[in-house]
């Protein structure tokens, strides 16, 4: 009797996280408010938000936005006007950015996502095609991540929770991305990297970005 066939295995499905803010006056891109203004770093904002939403949704996978803060007035069953047809939650009240990002990942991993991806709205040079690389990368590596220009990432995927990547982190510095990778070395795992893009968090990055929009 021949042996019988295995079906192929399942491609794990994907999810992507989307960390973010409601877009309020004066409680948007605060370093950013220090150099050119409230009302127009707000505008920046919106900017950022409309086009991270258009590479969302271009890029064609499940996806969930976790805002920092609640809504006022917000209907937990109705998307925000700024992420069309996506559901929403919001982010632990305590804890650092990792603790949140890793909450975030284990609801994600627990609902039955194989791969998941976390990014931020602050890189305008995020595409669709990118989101659909670092996805693709967690089909034969344990982590992906897209590194920023100031020492941060803008996006970390992986297919399985590592929480040692979230613990020990001086958040918002140039250290983020090192130290990270340090961890993903020392716990052995096969790391994919995106290429590097230009985050928008203060006045200066603002006028690099304007002066090339290219660079993104």
């Amino acid at each position: 009797m021949k042996n019988a066939r295995m079906p192929p295995a399942a491609t794990p499905a994907p999810h992507l996280l989307v960390f973010a803010r409601e877009p309020v006056l004066g409680r948007v891109k605060t370093r950013l408010a220090a150099g050119i203004g409230a009302a127009a770093a707000l505008a920046v904002y919106r900017e950022l938000l409309a086009l991270t939403a258009a590479a969302v949704a271009a890029a064609q996978v499940p996806a969930t936005v976790w805002l920092a803060e609640a809504p006022a007035g917000g209907d937990p069953a109705l998307p925000r006007p700024e992420w069309p047809g996506l559901p929403w939650r919001v982010q632990p009240a305590a804890g650092s950015l990792g603790a949140r990002m890793a909450q975030a990942f284990e609801e994600a991993f627990a609902a039955g996502a194989g791969r998941v991806v976390v990014i931020g709205t602050d890189c305008p040079g995020l595409s669709a095609d990118l989101l659909r690389q670092a996805f693709d990368q967690l089909l034969s590596h344990e982590l992906v991540v897209g590194p920023a220009d100031d020492g941060g990432y803008y996006l970390l995927g992986m297919n399985e929770l590592e929480a040692e990547l979230f613990a020990n982190k001086a958040w918002s510095t140039a250290t983020v991305l090192p130290d990270t990778l340090a961890d993903a070395a020392r716990l052995g795992l096969r790391v994919a990297r995106l290429p590097t893009l230009h985050d928008v968090d203060s006045a200066q990055d603002l006028a690099t970005w304007r002066g090339n929009p290219a660079r993104g």
